[in-house]
C-alpha cells in the first residue's frame, strides 16, 4: 500500500463528495455527508485519519485504482 500525499487524497476527496452528493440515502453517501458535517477542516477528514492518509476506504480504493493503472518502469 502507497501512501497517499495529503493533496491528493483531498482532491480524490472533493471527487468523490461530488458523485456521493446525488446518493445521500446510500452507505457510501452517508458516510460522506457524515464526515463533512461533523470536520470543519480537511485536516479532520477520515482520509487523513492515518498518518499515511490511508484512513477512508473510499479515497483509498480510487487512490490504488489510479497507481495500478500507471505504468511500472
Amino acid at each position: 500500500m502507497n501512501t497517499i500525499p495529503f493533496d491528493t487524497a483531498l482532491q480524490i476527496c472533493q471527487q468523490i463528495r461530488q458523485q456521493n452528493q446525488r446518493r445521500l440515502l446510500t452507505y457510501h453517501g452517508l458516510w460522506c455527508w457524515g464526515c463533512a458535517t461533523f470536520t470543519k477542516e480537511a485536516q479532520q477528514r477520515c482520509f487523513n485519519s492515518a498518518p499515511d492518509c490511508r484512513g477512508c476506504a473510499q479515497v483509498n480504493k480510487v487512490f490504488d485504482k489510479k497507481v495500478s493503472l500507471t505504468p511500472q518502469r
